[in-house]
């Protein structure tokens, strides 16, 4: 009878452990919720229908034109026009697939004031690191003068600009790494929250997402639209997964 007793409140216990597990993980719409209608990816409508379905995140790119403006966009070169030597006339005079202008940050902002999703804002790499440390600057303060810092995270593929956000941004302010060549003690020595990589790194490298848990780090995996490498994810029980299918991975959690 305690041998049952005692393997019945093992299983309930490992079962427990899942559903936890599944209700820690958080759903961040990468470049926000975009695959429906009327949206574009990074589009100001993209964050909104982000929004509107609860999404933990929104995650947008951030580029400094040439005349240090600051913009959201993600690819380099984008229908012509190279963000970081043109103008920030130039690059929001692209028009988006579903009829927006690309936006600036200020105008992502001001959206998102009236919103709950929290902003997780990618710098991308700059030619330099001058570059970086002025965008960085830049973004910072806007945040601060929108009233947003609270709900505001840093990511970016850049180590220099990853230091750059940890001296610049509010003590405590997440900002995680992307790009997937640092082990857990390396990221909590920077000062990260903690890894935001490809989810083949922690496939590679499974042990890590344990280890960035036991030095009090959060744990990111990106960009995960296949169902069972979301399931894996969630039962090794990372904390946030960013998608381009985030209806998707919702329908998981909530069977968890």
């Amino acid at each position: 009878m305690k041998l049952k007793k005692l393997l019945f409140a093992s299983a309930m216990s490992f079962a427990a452990c899942g559903i936890l597990q599944a209700q820690n993980t958080q759903v961040i719409a990468h470049r926000g919720f975009w695959k429906t209608d009327g949206s574009a990816q990074n589009s100001i409508a993209a964050l909104v229908k982000a929004d509107s379905i609860h999404c933990y995140g929104s995650e947008f790119d951030v580029w400094l034109t040439a005349d240090n403006k600051l913009i959201v966009d993600h690819d380099g070169v984008f229908k012509g026009v190279r963000m970081e030597t043109s103008t920030e006339k130039e690059c929001t005079s692209i028009t988006l697939d579903n009829g927006e202008n690309l936006p600036t940050l200020q105008q992502y902002l001001d959206k998102a004031k009236g919103l709950k999703t929290r902003l997780i804002l990618e710098l991308k790499a700059h030619k330099t690191p001058e570059r970086e440390t002025l965008a960085v600057e830049q973004i910072v303060k806007m945040i601060k003068e929108m009233g947003l810092e609270e709900r505001t995270e840093y990511i970016t593929f850049s180590r220099h600009a990853t230091k750059e956000f940890i001296r610049l941004a509010p003590k405590g302010t997440p900002v995680y790494y992307l790009e997937g060549d640092l082990n857990p003690q390396e990221l909590k020595d920077m000062g990260c929250a903690g890894p935001d990589y490809h989810f083949s790194v922690f496939k590679k490298h499974p042990e890590w997402i344990k280890e960035c848990h036991d030095l009090g780090m959060k744990v990111n995996a990106w960009t995960v639209n296949d169902a069972k490498d979301m399931e894996w994810l969630i039962s090794q029980g990372v904390d946030f997964i960013t998608t381009n299918e985030p209806v998707l991975l919702q329908e998981i959690l909530k069977k968890k």
